[in-house]
Formats: structure tokens, sequence, C-alpha cells
């Protein structure tokens, strides 16, 4: 089996043994994939500094079904602008564990790896993290991955939301009053902002003002959470590090 070359963003990685390490990427080709790095920790020659969590990376790549075989390792950028801020360290490694948790293994998702990358770009050349680019993100992502709750009529009568009341539910499901007796007021504007996200592909067209950004941030943390299917660690982190 021949070894591809593969564009990959290093989500994770894991240490195996003395020297050993388990890499997870997420690949333009392949999607989401596991690889094994043999001797990654003492090859300087083969890795040096490539496996570090967010690095974009060129990799050879023998791609098979369960634990693929990581070659060697080039650095295209290690996004150092990020590496010495902490809230940017902290959307970075946010939103690399949202991928890694919300992406079937071996399937290609080449719209969301361009997402991914696009993030990462923002947050290098930005003088600050900001929350309209990490909502931005995850909107998109939702998209992509066909979870994106319905933001133009309720999804269980239809009924446009400009014309009804809006309640978000606790698995970020946006309704109307009329069909659901409870949940968290949620304007329409806030929904409309979320829909504007998705109609250009570019960081920074869409800036939400505090109020805005406070409800279609608890419609997206809820989705995110019931779509995961686990504890996001980095949450923890990104609270610890931004207002």
């Amino acid at each position: 089996m021949h070894a591809e070359k593969l564009q990959a963003i290093v989500l994770s990685t894991l240490d195996y043994g003395d020297s050993d390490r388990i890499a997870s990427l997420f690949s333009l080709e392949h999607g989401r994939i596991k690889a094994f790095a043999r001797g990654a920790r003492t090859s300087r020659k083969r890795f040096g500094a490539a496996l570090e969590a967010f690095a974009r990376i060129e990799a050879q790549v023998r791609v098979r079904e369960g634990l693929a075989g990581l070659q060697q390792a080039e650095i295209v950028t290690i996004y150092p602008r990020i590496r010495g801020d902490l809230p940017a360290i902290a959307h970075a490694l946010y939103a690399c564990e949202v991928v890694e948790a919300m992406t079937p293994e071996g399937h290609p998702l080449p719209r969301l790896y361009r997402l991914l990358a696009a993030y990462l770009d923002r947050l290098e050349t930005e003088t600050a993290a900001d929350d309209s680019d990490r909502r931005f993100f995850e909107i998109n992502l939702l998209n992509i991955l066909g979870y994106r709750p319905s933001l133009e009529s309720c999804p269980r009568c239809d009924t446009p939301f400009g014309t009804a009341g809006v309640l978000l539910q606790e698995n970020g499901e946006p309704v109307c009053r009329a069909c659901a007796p409870t949940g968290r007021p949620l304007h329409p504007s806030a929904l409309k902002a979320l829909g504007a996200c998705m109609t250009t592909g570019t960081f920074g067209k869409v800036v939400f003002p505090p109020d805005l950004l406070t409800e279609g941030g608890a419609l997206l943390d809820r989705a995110i959470a019931t779509h995961a299917g686990r504890r996001l660690k980095s949450l923890e982190f990104l609270g610890q590090v931004t207002p």
C-alpha cells in the first residue's frame, strides 16, 4: 500500500508508548482519520513540530480502515500568532474539538475542511479572537453536517418565525409558541443574523450586536451539545480565558 500525500489539520494527539503518537487528523481528501505515527516523539526529521494541535500540515499517510499509518509530516503553518495568545488558542482548540466530535471517520468533507482552515487563518490574522467569528464558524459547521436548526419557520407547524414568538428548546431547536408551552424566548432577529452567516463565505462580514450574540450563542451551544454526543473539554478552557 502506497502512502498518499494529504492536506490535513491536526485535531488532537495522544502519546503512545515511549516514542509513538496517535494523531487525529482532519484531511481534505479523506475527512477525519486516526493515524499511528511511529517514533513521532523522537524523530524530528520525519515529524518535527508538525503534530502540534491545530497545525496545518502535508502528511504522507498509508490510509486504511481503522488506524492509518502516518509516515511523515511537514508543516504548512503552525499559526504562530495564535500560539502567543491564550484566547486565540482556546478558540482554535475548541474548533478542532468540535470537528473531531461531530464528524464521521473516513468521510470526506471538503467544505468543512475549508471552513476550519479559514477560521484558523482568521484567528491568525486578527488582533483578538471574536465571538462573532466563533458563531459564524458554528452555524456553518452545523449547516454543512446537516444539523442546522430551522431558522426561517417552525419545524413543527411551518409557521414563519417573523409572525410568531419563538421559544428555544433544550436540544437547540427553535419552535413557535403555539407548538411549545415552555422554552427560552428567542428574538427572530437572532435567527436572521445566523441565517446571514450562511449567505457569505467570508469571516468578518457578519458582526452580531451583543444581545443577538447572546441569543444566537444560546441556540448554537444547545445544538452543538445535542449533536456532539459528549462534553467538550475545550469549552471550560474557552470560558476561563475569554470574557
